[in-house]
């Protein structure tokens, strides 16, 4: 079985580079999707209580035979769940869902235009570490203000900052941030939504490699030292994208390919997106 490199993050937890994402599988879908993803290798899953499919991560999990140690399971914070008390009542519903305690978990959105202060929010996440409901904690879409504040009011450093980056978003000022601060960056719609695979600088790469676009892709983000974890309901392709460890970029195809960042989100801006689930 392909050996995936692991990247040590706070509190000495070890993470692997290579993940299974299940954003938008449909809960009905995801025992399937994870125990598929598992069967292939991995052992990084990645959720959030917003996708809804938590408990399909943990059934997948029991049925596996796995030992619980040996998959890093991270979730997010639903954004209707910033205030303490219900941060922690949200923590421990993902406990039970996802079968023990999660190895990583994430405030989802900072919301930094709502009136429910996200520093609460992170003061609470530090107080669900401490129960022992989470062995990490860290945050998503934060940007370099969000994380200053945080750490300067608690500090309390993140584990991970994971947010939006490809290229076309490239998001260099956050990850130079991050890496500075000793925060792991994970890397969410890292082929953006599928809009670089047909991209000629990719494609030209791939021909010369005799590999995809996605995995020239995947293995730029590896390279790059950020964390990644590709979603796809397709077995073909979770094997594909697992297939990332036996081939390497040169420097000039890594500088070649952040070359085309254009600062192109597909996803919302950290600095205005205030979505709560009703």
């Amino acid at each position: 079985m392909t050996s995936v490199p692991e990247i040590q993050i706070a509190d000495g937890v070890r993470i692997p580079q290579l993940g299974f994402g299940v954003y938008q599988v449909p809960p009905e879908a995801t025992e399937e999707a994870v125990t598929t993803a598992l069967e292939v290798g991995y052992r990084h899953i990645d959720t959030a209580q917003m996708y809804g499919n938590e408990q399909g991560v943990g059934d997948a999990l029991k049925a596996s035979g796995l030992n619980r140690d040996e998959v890093f399971v991270t979730s997010k914070l639903n954004n209707g769940f910033h205030r303490r008390d219900a941060a922690l009542r949200a923590a421990e519903q993902s406990v039970e869902r996802l079968g023990g305690p999660m190895d990583l978990f994430l405030i989802h959105w900072p919301l930094p235009t709502i009136d429910v202060d996200y520093l609460e929010t992170w003061q609470a996440m530090i107080e669900i570490r401490d129960a022992g409901l989470t062995r990490a904690i860290g945050v998503s879409n934060f940007q370099i203000p969000h994380l200053e504040r945080i750490i300067a009011e608690t500090g309390v450093t993140p584990a991970v900052n994971q947010i939006e980056v490809h290229p076309y978003l490239t998001n260099e000022a956050v990850r130079a941030y991050d890496a500075e601060h000793g925060i792991a960056t994970e890397a969410w719609s890292p082929i953006a939504q599928g809009a670089v695979l047909g991209d000629p600088t990719i494609a030209a790469i791939a021909e010369r490699l005799g590999r995809t676009t996605a995995q020239v892709t995947l293995r730029w983000h590896v390279q790059r030292g950020d964390i990644v974890f590709p979603k796809s309901v397709t077995r073909s392709r979770v094997e594909e994208n697992f297939q990332l460890f036996d081939f390497e970029l040169t420097d000039e195809d890594v500088r070649a390919i952040a070359a085309l960042n254009r600062d192109h989100r597909t996803g919302p801006d950290p600095d205005t997106f205030d979505y709560i689930p009703a």
